[in-house]
């Protein structure tokens, strides 16, 4: 691929600007004269920033859709706090798959040394049955393959390359930790729950090229997704037992924790309640974090308004990522 341009995450204000970029999100709107213009979202593998197309917008927009690779330019400026793209010219570049990656946002994050992690958690599981359930999984070249690469959420949460894997690991961790302050938590069966709670959205989601729902995903959902891959492979385990099969199941079904979250079934164990607080936390932790990364700038110890949260974060305490000088990450 030629020379991509610039990368988003290296924007400032008042740039004049050529990059290459994925149409994340189109939108049309008028303004309060009446004239028509285009409300985008663009994204490539550092971040995301919005562009509006305020002249020739019909034009220019017939020319690319949702989802498609762009070339364009523009000039950044500063719009109610948040940089923003004004583009003059823009067209549809063609890319091929190994190079997609430049545009989709990916885990900082190594994934073959998360995964090996997760594997040392799976090891540690004692009780048979769920050990060969995880390791059927996890022995499934197609579904390991998918399982590193798929994000966690198609918005709000690890929505990017590798965050599926990388709130799986953070769950069991986090699940692991606070389980160590009781003594009525059957933690083989915690583990399990953790580690395969999300795993229908390898299926739920797609992120081939942008991230968005397959037909799977928006008519079953990845909680009944879930459940159907895990029978699909008790079904191959000879003798697996009945009960256990059902109580698997039903930290599945309930690790969304209330009905109204999306949950077939409310927790009814010490494990699936610990297991849906802990993927709940998790969560919204991230989603803090990523809001406030977004938002975080010199002048100012808040972001603007979070829609989903109801509320304004406060930026001054937040410990962002750095690299040091060999590219590993201190915090």
């Amino acid at each position: 691929m030629p020379n991509k341009g610039m990368y988003i995450k290296d924007i400032k204000e008042n740039m004049h600007l050529e990059g290459i970029f994925l149409v994340k999100d189109k939108n049309n709107g008028v303004t309060r004269a009446g004239k028509p213009y285009l409300a985008l979202n663009l994204s490539d593998k550092t971040g995301e920033v919005k562009a509006r197309i305020w002249d020739n917008a019909e034009r220019l927009g017939a020319a690319f859709e949702e989802s498609d690779i762009v070339k364009i330019k523009s000039y950044s400026v500063l719009y109610q706090g948040t940089l923003q793209l004004n583009i003059n010219a823009i067209e549809k570049y063609t890319c091929d798959g190994q190079t997609l990656t430049e545009f989709l946002p990916s885990s900082s994050k190594n994934p073959d040394e998360l995964l090996a992690e997760l594997t040392t958690h799976i090891d540690s599981v004692q009780e048979k049955p769920l050990r060969n359930l995880l390791e059927a999984f996890f022995s499934d070249t197609e579904f390991v393959n998918a399982f590193k690469v798929a994000p966690a959420a198609k918005t709000i949460h690890h929505d990017y390359l590798g965050g599926l894997l990388e709130h799986t690991l953070n769950v069991t961790r986090v699940a692991k930790a606070i389980a160590a302050h009781y003594d009525n938590i059957n933690l083989d069966l915690l583990i399990t729950g953790a580690v395969l709670h999300d795993i229908g959205k390898t299926r739920e989601l797609s992120y081939s090229k942008s991230f968005d729902y397959t037909d799977e995903g928006r008519l079953v959902g990845h909680i009944m997704i879930g459940t159907e891959m895990i029978n699909q492979k008790i079904a191959s385990l000879p003798d697996f037992p009945d009960d256990t099969a059902m109580i698997v199941k039903h930290l599945i079904l309930s690790h969304h924790g209330q009905y109204e979250f999306g949950s077939p079934k409310r927790p009814k164990m010490l494990e699936a309640l610990l297991l849906s607080y802990v993927d709940d936390i998790d969560a919204k932790m991230e989603s803090f974090a990523q809001f406030i990364k977004k938002e975080k700038r010199p002048d100012s110890r808040w972001t603007s308004y979070h829609k989903l949260f109801d509320r304004y974060l406060y930026t001054d305490t937040f410990i962002d990522d750095i690299e040091d000088g060999e590219g590993a990450v201190k915090r």
